[in-house]
């Protein structure tokens, strides 16, 4: 059976198929969020790369339909999760990322506008086709944050180290405000 993530139609297909896919496949089956992915990841050391980065899976659904009662409008409702290994900009060592995200789309042409729909986003097609992949491979590479890091202290080992090593850590003005303490 084929996968419709990669199967090519146009937008106004689509809709009218009124086509639902759900999906959970692979993060390797998105070659290029895995490509994003990996480049994150080689920053590591080797010994501290993440096994099976490659085998989380990516959850979600995409409903397509028309935004307007003439439908002429083609449009897609998108969800979907999925937890990637990225390394953090603090402490650089490996941390869990989930992504979720979702979005009301309009699928339109370059010179089509569509001012009437402000609770949609407009996903311009540059070719007269659209695979659903696509889709979802762009809206999870959006959602990666610009920088990663770790959430909470104990997580990571800049902060904890930091917090940690507060009072061992040199005060170059420490000399200085005890001078200014003695002339008050």
């Amino acid at each position: 059976m084929a996968n419709p993530l990669r199967d090519r139609r146009t937008a106004a297909e689509w809709a009218a198929a009124g086509q639902v896919i759900d999906f959970a496949e692979k993060l390797s089956c998105f070659e290029r969020l895995a490509s994003v992915v990996e480049e994150d990841l080689a920053a590591l050391e080797p010994a501290k790369m993440p096994a099976n980065w490659r085998d989380s899976v990516v959850t979600g659904k995409l409903e397509f339909g028309f935004a307007d009662a003439q439908r002429r409008v083609p449009a897609v409702a998108c969800d979907m999760t999925v937890t990637v290994d990225a390394v953090c900009q603090r402490c650089l060592e490996a941390l869990r990322l989930p992504l979720e995200t979702g979005a009301e789309l309009l699928l339109l042409g370059l010179e089509e506008t569509a001012e009437d729909y402000e609770d949609h986003e407009v996903w311009e097609l540059e070719e007269s086709t659209l695979r659903p992949q696509d889709i979802v491979e762009e809206m999870l590479i959006m959602a990666l944050p610009f920088s990663v890091m770790h959430v909470d202290m104990e997580s990571c080992r800049a902060l904890s180290a930091t917090a940690d090593d507060e009072e061992d850590r040199t005060k170059p003005f420490a000399a200085l405000r005890a001078q200014m303490t003695q002339v008050q």
